[in-house]
Formats: C-alpha cells, sequence, structure tokens
C-alpha cells in the first residue's frame, strides 16, 4: 500500500524509508527486493534509515537461509549493515542506528518520506507508541507539498489517538490476514481512507479512548475532537 514500486519508476529525488523496528529485516529486505525488481525501470534512489535496540532477531535470521528464503539473495548485505551500520550500491543504500529510538530521533536523520512503523506491540515496547514518540518521529518527516505516509500493524483506538496526538493524520490502511491496519501522514490528502465523524463516534463509545501510556481526560479529548482531521 506504499506503492514503493510506482514511487521508485518515476522521476524525483532519492526516496527515503525509515524503517522502525529492524527485527529480522523483512520490511526493509521487502523495500530492497521491490527496488531490485523493478531493474532499469528505477530511476529514483532509495535509501532506507534502519532503527533497532535489539539486533539478535536479524543476527538469527542471518543464520538460517532456510527459515528466511526471502533473505538470500540479501545475506551479504544484511551482514555488512550489521557489521558495519551501511551499505550502498547503484540505486540502493541502507543505514542502521542502535539504541533506543526515543534517543536516536533527537538527533539528525534523514527526512523520511515513507516509515515503516514496526516495533514490538504497545504491551512489550510502551514507550515506543506514545503521543510523544510519535511527535518525535514527525519532526524528521516531510512536510512539504510531497509530504510522508506511516504505515502500521496496529489499528487500535488506542494507537490511532497516540497518532492523532503526535501530529499525523490517521486512516485505514489495507487489511493484511484478516486485521486491519493503519495509514497516517503528514498531509491528510494523502490518505485514501481518512478517519471520520464515523470513527469519531466509535470512539465516544470506546472504553480505550486514551493513548497509549496516557490517560483520557478533558484534555486529550478536547486535542482529538478539535484536530484539523475533524474540522
Amino acid at each position: 500500500q506504499s506503492n514503493l514500486a510506482q514511487r521508485l519508476a518515476e522521476d524525483g529525488p532519492a526516496l527515503c524509508i525509515h524503517d522502525v523496528g529492524l527485527g529480522a529485516a523483512t520490511n526493509a529486505v521487502a523495500a530492497f527486493t521491490a527496488a531490485r525488481n523493478l531493474g532499469e525501470l528505477q530511476r529514483r534512489k532509495m535509501h532506507v534509515v534502519s532503527l533497532e535496540v535489539d539486533l539478535a532477531p536479524a543476527r538469527l535470521a542471518l543464520g538460517d537461509a532456510v527459515g528466511f528464503p526471502f533473505w538470500v539473495p540479501w545475506q551479504n548485505v544484511v551482514r555488512t549493515v550489521l557489521e558495519q551500520g551501511r551499505w550502498a550500491e547503484g540505486l540502493l543504500s541502507w543505514e542502521l542506528h542502535v539504541g533506543n529510538a526515543l534517543e536516536t530521533w533527537t538527533r539528525r536523520l534523514p527526512t523520511a518520506d515513507v516509515v515503516f512503523f514496526d516495533p514490538f506491540s504497545p504491551a512489550a515496547n510502551p514507550t515506543m507508541w506514545t503521543p510523544a514518540a510519535f511527535e518525535l518521529l514527525r519532526a524528521h518527516c516531510r512536510d512539504d507539498g510531497a509530504g510522508c505516509q506511516l504505515f502500521t500493524y496496529s489499528a487500535s483506538t488506542r494507537t490511532v489517538v497516540s497518532l492523532l496526538l503526535g501530529g499525523f493524520f490517521v486512516g485505514h490502511g489495507v487489511a493484511t490476514h484478516g486485521k486491519t491496519t493503519t495509514v497516517a501522514s503528514t498531509r491528510r490528502e494523502l490518505l485514501a481512507q481518512p478517519l471520520d465523524a464515523a470513527w469519531l463516534m466509535h470512539w465516544e463509545r470506546s472504553s480505550a479512548r486514551a493513548p497509549h501510556g496516557g490517560v483520557f481526560d478533558v484534555v486529550t479529548e478536547a486535542a482529538v475532537r478539535t484536530h484539523p482531521q475533524f474540522r
């Protein structure tokens, strides 16, 4: 749903993806595979910025070619990134930042056109899903006419509230394996299915009206109701 191949086949400046939660590098490898499959049709450079606090999943996958067959063409690339923190070849490049993303976001990073937001769940990794975390992330997102889109697997009400309070516009994403996903953006017009009054009515009836890591109070209620998305 990021239309990555189409974007890379168009003329334009380098496209930057922030890969939040490298994990087993599934999202990053999928992006590089999509780009490489374009061959000579790729016209834009693509740069991936991965953030991860624990490299164990990537190292585990690196040693299991049978279990992660999509990795096979990229094993040497991943090994280089894990060992050296960066890799580049032709129109593709990759950099890795190891450590707490909340600290990484206080530093200067390339501006993101696309964000794959895939850290562990709010229950297991709560500080990554708060409005404050999304606000830090948004500061690294493109905010001009082109804007930036964020894709995440979580469609919970609390996640949506956190994104709204973090400064994003939010919409419904494409369902995968029967589960809905969420798309957020720095510009409302980039959302194919933006949340509307119907979502507000759902939120009003919900028992989970607070953001992750926060409480529901009059300040939270006012911030959601007066968000530019619903004006």
